[in-house]
């Protein structure tokens, strides 16, 4: 989110420089390749945080409820997409005043976007902090050891 950030606040400076902030439908003179490290990063960590949850509740539910593990692995996601959707809204909300532009506005090169990357960064920031308390905290079920071949 912080890599994303930089490259929307860079994005504006850029539209800015080129006069393009009420021309929405015009091109910023910016390559596409200051997309590339936000999405390799973000490619790296999805695939890390699904095999690592995956693993997690799988492993660590009894046998009996393995299943109902993967369940709420799985819904884990569809409730991600109704908590941004709710944060969307109320971003939108609390960001319209009568004389200036929500953070998502239909003019894209008015819009603050970075500023929704650094909420989401410092929502994570806290996220990551609540993890390390509970892992911390966490007893995890002895595995049962598996015979070599």
């Amino acid at each position: 989110m912080v890599v994303a950030a930089l490259v929307e606040a860079q994005r504006l400076v850029v539209a800015g420089d080129a006069g393009l902030i009420d021309r929405p439908t015009s091109t910023v003179p910016m390559s596409v390749w200051w997309l590339l490290p936000q999405y390799v990063l973000f490619g790296v960590v999805e695939v890390l945080v699904m095999i690592g949850l995956q693993q997690f509740f799988y492993d660590q539910v009894s046998d009996g409820m393995r299943v109902m593990g993967m369940s709420i692995f799985l819904s884990i996601f569809g409730i991600g997409g109704f908590i941004s959707g709710f944060l969307f809204l109320v971003i939108e909300k609390v960001t319209t005043t009568d004389n200036t532009e929500s953070w998502f506005s239909s003019n894209i090169s008015r819009v603050h976007i970075d500023y929704f990357y650094w909420l989401l960064a410092g929502l994570n920031a806290i996220g990551l902090c609540i993890y390390l308390y509970l892992a911390k905290s966490y007893t995890y079920k002895k595995m049962r050891n598996v015979p070599s071949m």
